[in-house]
């Protein structure tokens, strides 16, 4: 049996994509899966639309941690990708962090990559490459969604939004679930209200 391909686009300003990020490395913990990270981006989502103050704030703040993402992936190959996003997620989730600038940079000396990749924070420099990374989730997905997107062997999907994060055997249930349902031809949508906030407390792996 083939291993499955998962191919997972966050923004790691986003705590549902950090939910789920974790749920998803329970899984790969636990299953033979290839999991493949990307970057999307939110700034990129949200250009041109009308947002309340509090959240325009909030995209623009967002431009500079997935920059230096893609730079890293650019410079360093996408290897750093996930341990580069852990670094950034686990300052800003968990740890409950806005000083964007100094988790990026404490970021990217955890994990040995050049203090030099914060420069591209401020600039356009790779936003080419950015808008293709994102591009490729919005081609599966729709624009219509946020983070993240995940694809199992190239059908995609927003989501799935957990919280908190499954572990064990529901991390598995869960995943199971969604293979199945990207073998139905024309399944799209399946969705219910957000009665809680995301639960950002680390547990151990099962």
């Amino acid at each position: 049996m083939s291993v499955p391909v998962v191919d997972f686009w966050f923004d790691p300003a986003c705590p549902w994509a950090w939910m789920t990020s974790r749920w998803m490395d329970e899984v790969a913990a636990h299953r033979d899966v290839d999991v493949r990270w990307h970057v999307m981006s939110l700034s990129v989502l949200n250009e041109g639309r009308d947002l309340p103050e509090r959240y325009r704030d909030l995209m623009d703040d967002s431009w500079g941690p997935v920059r230096v993402l893609v730079a890293a992936a650019r410079d360093h190959g996408d290897q750093v990708l996930k341990p580069l996003y852990d670094a950034l997620g686990t300052r800003r989730h968990p740890g409950g962090r806005t000083d964007t600038a100094a988790i990026v940079a404490e970021s990217l000396a955890e994990v040995g990559l050049p203090a030099s990749l914060a420069d591209v924070a401020g600039t356009d420099e790779v936003d080419d490459l950015l808008r293709a990374s994102h591009a490729r989730a919005i081609d599966l997905v729709g624009d219509e969604v946020g983070t993240p997107v995940v694809a199992i062997d190239g059908v995609g999907y927003f989501g799935p939004v957990v919280t908190p994060a499954p572990r064990g055997q529901a991390a598995l249930d869960l995943f199971d679930g969604l293979v199945l349902m990207t073998r139905v031809p024309g399944f799209y949508e399946l969705k219910r209200t957000r009665t809680q906030g995301p639960v950002l407390t680390v547990d151990p792996p099962a």
